[in-house]
């Protein structure tokens, strides 16, 4: 296993941690993992470690706090029956978990002391819940208007918390400064690791299908790496002949920040420019992307699709999830607009078997839901 750039140009070996190709400041991904089979499933584990075999990572810096493994329940919405993935049950109550615990595990066992990231508040929130548990000194970036909910979670953790005005590419570009000081920058974005992590979402689905798939999986994307995690997922159950197809895979995303959306409706692999504008779903506020090629290459190859969701229809879907039992964030509602336009236009059919996956805990953003 090595980190290599996507041009395959340059490769390092993972025993000494790095978060972007040193000579180039490219991203780096992490050389293809073996995967596993249903009999390498760790059976008595009731967590992403269950699938532990196909995680590649040192078992024992791991800090477990019951990620994953989290409960696929089904819906009735108007435009047809779904499954919610409910990811918003993690122990900080956002999917990012999936991926800190294996970031951590990571870099704990590599000697790191200090982190740091940028976030727009869930992945915040989650390094620091992880590496209170592991011991490591923990920094966040947020942008200054993230919930305050968010922000009083990452405190009591322990994280220094820093609150950055103006976009929330601002707020990265702070960081990547920071980058530079000696603090790790273990970002949910940039560092490979943190994919390993989520790709055991593809894992869970299919074996909570009994071994088999659903049709279509909507994903809410602020960078992607849910979805980038998931499409790894599948590749490798295909790869070791556990699946024959993948489901498709569809990215939602808010319109005033839809930074894959404007990516794959133009056909482009490079980050389309434009001017990004506030969104309630704060969670996937993203204008861009650290790996869009990977991003609109996971869509197409699994045959999905990108939609972008007004902002007017984000906060009633929130009241309509909320109506059929999940209290979830203004970020997971836009996958159910989605899958609502999805169905309109003839691209799902509602006999189908549909995934939503709820990213974060609604508690997260009451401010945000309750204005």
């Amino acid at each position: 296993m090595d980190y290599v750039t996507r041009d395959g140009g340059h490769r390092y070996p993972t025993d000494v941690p790095i978060w972007r190709c040193p000579e180039t400041g490219a991203p780096v991904n992490l050389t293809p993992g073996a995967g596993l089979v249903r009999g390498e499933i760790e059976q008595s584990e009731r967590s992403l470690w269950r699938y532990g075999k196909a995680i590649r990572v040192d078992k024992t810096a791991r800090v477990e706090l019951g990620e994953g493994w989290t409960p696929l329940i089904p819906v009735d919405l108007p435009a047809g029956p779904v499954r919610l993935k409910m990811e918003s049950m993690a122990p900080s109550g956002s999917f990012k978990d999936r991926g800190m615990a294996v970031l951590v595990a990571y870099l704990r066992a590599h000697g790191v002391e200090r982190v740091m990231l940028d976030s727009s508040g869930n992945a915040a929130a989650s390094l620091a819940c992880y590496a209170a548990a592991a011991g490591l000194r923990c920094t966040v970036l947020v942008p200054a208007h993230t919930s305050p909910a968010k922000v009083a979670q990452m405190r009591v953790y322990g994280a220094e918390v820093e609150l950055v005005g103006g976009t929330r590419q601002d707020v990265s570009n702070a960081a990547l400064a920071r980058a530079e000081t000696g603090v790790f920058y273990a970002s949910h974005n940039w560092q490979p690791f943190f994919i390993e992590g989520t790709k055991t979402l593809a894992y869970e689905i299919w074996e909570q299908y009994g071994f088999s798939l659903p049709d279509n999986i909507i994903i809410p994307v602020g960078y992607g790496s849910n979805l980038l995690g998931c499409h790894i997922g599948f590749v490798e159950l295909m790869r070791r002949g556990e699946i024959d197809r993948m489901p498709r895979l569809f990215a939602a995303q808010p319109a005033n920040v839809g930074a894959l959306v404007r990516a794959f409706d133009a056909g482009v692999t490079e980050p389309v420019e434009f001017t990004p504008e506030r969104t309630i779903a704060e969670g996937v506020a993203a204008a861009r992307l650290v790996r869009t090629a990977e991003a609109v290459e996971a869509l197409r190859d699994s045959g999905g699709g990108a939609v972008g969701v007004p902002e007017d229809a984000i906060l009633p879907a929130v009241h309509l999830l909320a109506r059929r039992g999940a209290f979830v964030e203004p970020s997971c509602a836009v996958a159910a607009v989605a899958y609502e336009r999805l169905v309109a236009a003839g691209s799902i059919h509602p006999d189908e078997e549909t995934v939503l996956v709820m990213t974060g805990n609604g508690l997260k953003s009451i401010d945000a839901i309750m204005g």
